[in-house]
């Protein structure tokens, strides 16, 4: 019934990011982007304001529903877009810095707890199939965090990061943001301590990242070009996004 009147929803595992000019579908148990340029993109916030699919037209309608991004509702309930920072377009002009900083030396044993951390990642990511890694590293990080007791201190994220970031440069496998931050997610709850895990999105070129921030939202070990990100999801924090 709901299918052949046109109702629809957004399941709560999957977040709209909406910069004007583009919006975009993130998927966070297939890993899935989706972007809508601007026509798809007006059609979708109309859905998203009174829960019927007409704004969509046939063919995106059936892709969405097709790709898991939007799923078939018993009822018209509108659904919520996180207005994200808008980047003023550059045609590919404005320069982003990229590199690896060789990380400060840290204690032994600190290093040899990272490793077990970043370890415990790539585990969660190689035990099933890749396209649900994103799914499993998100359960397991609020499995982590469910479990401590106490807000971590500035001082105490620094030194997790450092220590993750140390390790992560003599790990043979993958050690990207992504990698890095559930690794720290994870070193703390160890600890009894919770860190909120940020997973957002920037414009001009549209990316994704993942990183740190502790209770009052200070980013932990994050240049300031981090700003520019909207968080999509965050885990482990009292302001905890849409689940």
């Amino acid at each position: 019934m709901a299918e052949r009147t046109g109702l629809v929803t957004m399941p709560t595992h999957v977040r709209a990011a909406d910069f004007g000019h583009v919006l975009v579908l993130i998927d966070y148990h297939s890993g899935r982007v989706q972007g809508l340029l601007p026509a798809a993109a007006e059609g979708f916030r109309e859905a998203a304001r009174t829960g019927w699919s007409r704004p969509l037209g046939e063919q995106l309608h059936t892709r969405l529903l097709a790709a898991g991004l939007l799923t078939p509702a018993e009822s018209a309930v509108a659904w919520s877009l996180t207005i994200a920072h808008s980047a003023r377009a550059s045609w590919g002009s404005t320069e982003h810095s990229a590199g690896t900083a060789r990380p400060s030396r840290v204690p032994v044993r600190h290093l040899l707890s990272a490793a077990g951390a970043l370890t415990a990642v790539a585990s969660i990511k190689a035990a099933g199939d890749r396209r649900t890694a994103m799914r499993r590293i998100v359960r397991y990080l609020r499995l982590a965090t469910s479990t401590t007791r106490r807000p971590v201190t500035l001082e105490e994220a620094t030194a997790a990061v450092g220590a993750i970031r140390a390790a992560g440069w003599y790990s043979p496998g993958r050690t990207a943001c992504l990698e890095e931050s559930a690794a720290v997610v994870l070193l703390l709850a160890a600890r009894g301590l919770t860190v909120a895990w940020c997973h957002g999105i920037a414009a001009d070129p549209v990316r994704l990242h993942a990183w740190v921030q502790t209770e009052d939202g200070t980013r932990v070990g994050e240049p300031d070009s981090t700003l520019a990100y909207t968080p999509l999801l965050v885990i482990g924090a009292r302001h905890q996004h849409r689940n």
